[in-house]
């Protein structure tokens, strides 16, 4: 009989580009993420704008003005964005804080890029698990672990991915996320139970299953653990109403400081029991129990 949940899960501090281009705030961010909420994972993003995006995406206007950091969407992606030495700062100041360091990857140039820092885990967002040369990038060329959402694709698409990383020999290094893409995703539409499913189709073929939130409230992600999610990934914020797409959908931090202590307290809650008798219960059975 197992008595506890099999694996300890570990939480990811999407801050992403919440940063808003400042390596300061990023700085602040990782160590209020280290030592006061206690996340296990810090995490960015790193595009290439004129890559990722057509020139007509580039030069439109930004969807929501007020949340524009440039007069076009390429410029505003171009502030946000940090380059290669500035990601090695970050990885830098991880450590230095004793938490590790991660990155989301857009297209082909940064991974190729972000590969060359070797970070424990790289992410591949639910925009981009379609993009096959770039996870070739992370298959071929990098051997940590390759984290990979599920948002806004079809159970069809999700075979052809794992299908491609098991031809790539690199499922067993991959951990894949249920996760609803909408910012914030209202509660009838985390549909946890995803989470169930992805377990049974997935679970022998890749090394773990996760959940990435966009929700509001650290309720669904206690659920989510409960579940058999092994790896818990929301966005991190300091103010949620700083201007930007992000931050609305994030926690600030107490909410993820209560998030990492409410997932590892119910994990540790997660078992049977070892004794029918516990030795907590003996002592009040003595004085309470009637027979």
């Amino acid at each position: 009989m197992t008595t506890t949940a099999p694996i300890k899960p570990k939480v990811i501090a999407e801050i992403g580009c919440n940063h808003k281009g400042d390596m300061d705030i990023a700085k602040e961010m990782i160590h209020i993420a280290a030592y006061f909420c206690k996340a296990d994972v810090v995490k960015f993003q790193k595009r290439t704008p004129k890559e990722l995006l057509s020139e007509e995406e580039y030069n439109a206007p930004h969807p929501n003005p007020a949340n524009a950091y440039g007069p076009t969407y390429g410029a505003h992606r171009e502030y946000l964005e940090l380059d290669l030495d500035q990601h090695k700062q970050l990885k830098l100041w991880c450590e230095e804080n004793g938490v590790v360091y991660s990155t989301s990857v857009w297209e082909v140039t940064s991974a190729k890029e972000i590969v060359t820092i070797k970070p424990e885990l790289i992410k591949v967002p639910s925009a981009c698990n379609l993009n096959f040369e770039m996870l070739k990038v992370l298959t071929r060329e990098y051997e940590g672990e390759i984290h990979l959402s599920f948002g806004m694709t079809t159970q069809e698409e999700e075979e052809k991915i794992i299908s491609f990383l098991e031809d790539e020999g690199a499922a067993k290094r991959t951990v894949v996320y249920s996760c609803t893409s909408g910012y914030p995703v209202e509660f009838q539409d985390i549909c946890l139970f995803e989470i169930t499913r992805l377990i049974e189709q997935f679970s022998k073929r890749v090394k773990h299953i996760g959940f990435s939130g966009h929700h509001l409230g650290i309720a669904a992600d206690v659920a989510a653990m409960a579940l058999g999610a092994e790896w818990i990934e929301r966005h991190y914020t300091l103010d949620r109403t700083w201007k930007g797409t992000d931050h609305a959908a994030s926690l600030e931090p107490d909410g993820l400081r209560r998030l990492c202590r409410d997932i590892k307290n119910v994990h540790k809650a997660l078992a049977y029991k070892t004794n029918e008798i516990l030795d907590v219960e003996a002592v009040q059975r003595d004085k309470l129990k009637r027979v």
